[in-house]
């Protein structure tokens, strides 16, 4: 589990740079919220890619939706906690792979809440956030919930510009236009 130091927090208003400097007002970071699709690989590729060759920092963002279980407060606890739990772990699975494909270990946030509120929240509260990196579903049930919205009505609550990966492309033409 993550600790709440300065190095590795998982506090919903504080990044993890899990030992790494602060990003510097120069960086770019590209966030990218992640979820267990193909298309999110994708744009943590591009983003990882994108970093490594412009010199900038790669965060994730996982987002704990909150327990529907209201009845008992016990169990709706121990459901909020083990969800933190499986996110935390899936973000030091990402950070390992992205250390290896960008060359620095990515900031982390953890957040509870709605995917949308919580990526618009902390896009207002982190300057540091240059880009949001998402990756597009292909298929027919369209480009995804989180993409559709950002690309309706709400993209103008978005205050960095957003870069959406096909989840079509191959890691070879990713490559190649990154």
């Amino acid at each position: 589990m993550l600790s709440d130091t300065p190095e590795s927090s998982s506090q919903s208003d504080a990044p993890s740079t899990a030992g790494a400097d602060a990003p510097s007002a120069d960086d770019r970071v590209f966030l990218v919220v992640v979820d267990d699709t193909e298309e999110m690989k994708k744009a943590l590729r591009f983003a990882c890619r994108r970093a490594l060759k412009t010199g900038g920092r790669v965060a994730l963002l996982y987002v704990v939706e909150p327990a529907d279980f209201q009845h008992w407060q016990a169990v709706g606890d121990l459901m909020r906690e083990e969800a933190r739990n499986e996110g935390e772990q899936v973000l030091q699975r990402l950070a390992a792979q992205v250390n290896e494909l960008a060359g620095a270990i990515p900031i982390l946030y953890v957040r509870e809440g709605n995917v949308r509120d919580e990526l618009l929240k902390l896009l207002e509260e982190e300057p540091s956030i240059s880009i949001l990196v998402l990756g597009a579903n292909t298929g027919a049930r369209g480009p995804g919930p989180l993409v559709s919205a950002l690309t309706g009505k709400l993209v103008g609550k978005l205050r960095v510009p957003m870069t959406i990966v096909p989840g079509n492309l191959s890691d070879e033409d990713i490559d190649a236009i990154s």
